[in-house]
């Protein structure tokens, strides 16, 4: 790359890093407004790359509960769980996974529905042109998980080890966090791990969104169905006026026009009340990893 080049592409990189920043951090202009600003987290488990899904989300979740809104990003599950158990963020979307280990604290809002259904599923997946066929087929690979707090990017693959009586330090001759389900996929297009646990809806959107990445990869196994990632708020905080209002236009996104384009961008049919049984299977893969570990 030549030096004007170079520098266009950075200026480029330093126009959408600013953007981002402001928009996350609720940089709102005009008069201050007198309810504080209604937080949600984001965990990755959202695909929060893009920045014009979250413009849009931001812009439709403001003007629906009619209030400032502030989207609250950090790198690890841990991160979001802790400060929505705690009640420092008013909601969050975040994994099955912590929501059974945090169950009692934990209030459901919404459920995404994905192709139909409030469920997805989990996927091993390895290097295109690998035969593999099942999880077995992996041992002594350089492994890539997303997230010790995720489902689908280590619980599940934990789970199915905990099965045959083994642990990842043992089956897998190394595994590493991505903490990203992209992040994983990226790893085993690029050769840097040789198979990878990742959420099977993220794939799936990768699948049309980044195909030059997925289309290095292959899925080798699909696990049962699960609750998809849910948006939960602390029991402290879910019986609010704001959290109604918040539940509410989740549910209405879909009459929306700039919903609409939320939801399109997100490869989502909407919203709808949630099924806490839907997260039973993993709550049950939790006990299993527990009495093996």
């Amino acid at each position: 790359m030549d030096a004007p080049a170079a520098e266009s592409s950075i200026n480029r990189r330093r126009l959408v890093t600013g953007a981002a920043a402001a928009l996350v951090h609720g940089a709102l202009d005009g008069p201050a407004r007198a309810e504080a600003p209604f937080t949600f987290g984001l965990t990755p488990v959202f695909l929060t790359s893009d920045l014009a899904l979250l413009e849009a989300l931001h812009g439709y979740l403001e003007r629906s509960i009619r209030s400032e809104v502030r989207l609250v990003l950090r790198r690890t599950y841990q991160e979001i769980t802790s400060q929505l158990v705690a009640g420092q963020i008013d909601a969050a979307w975040i994994c099955g996974y912590p929501f059974v280990a945090y169950r009692s604290q934990l209030s459901l809002v919404a459920l995404p529905v994905w192709r139909g259904s409030g469920t997805y599923q989990a996927y091993l997946i390895a290097a295109a042109g690998r035969q593999a066929q099942a999880i077995d087929d992996l041992k002594g690979d350089v492994h890539a998980f997303s997230d010790p707090d995720s489902n689908s990017g280590s619980l599940v693959t934990r789970a199915a080890l905990a099965e045959r009586r083994m642990r990842p330090e043992s089956f897998f001759s190394r595994s590493f966090f991505t903490y990203g389900h992209r992040n994983v996929v990226r790893a085993v297009a690029s050769g840097l791990a040789q198979s990878g646990s990742v959420d099977g809806y993220v794939w799936e959107v990768m699948s049309e969104t980044e195909p030059e990445l997925t289309h290095k990869t292959r899925v080798v196994w699909k696990s049962d169905w699960f609750g998809f990632p849910p948006i939960a708020t602390s029991r402290s905080l879910a019986e609010t006026q704001r959290l109604r209002r918040f539940a509410a236009a989740l549910r209405e996104m879909q009459a929306d026009e700039l919903g609409r384009r939320v939801l399109s961008l997100l490869r989502l049919d909407g919203f709808t009340e949630p099924k806490p049984e839907l997260f039973d299977g993993i709550a049950d893969r939790v006990a299993l990893v527990r009495q093996f570990d």
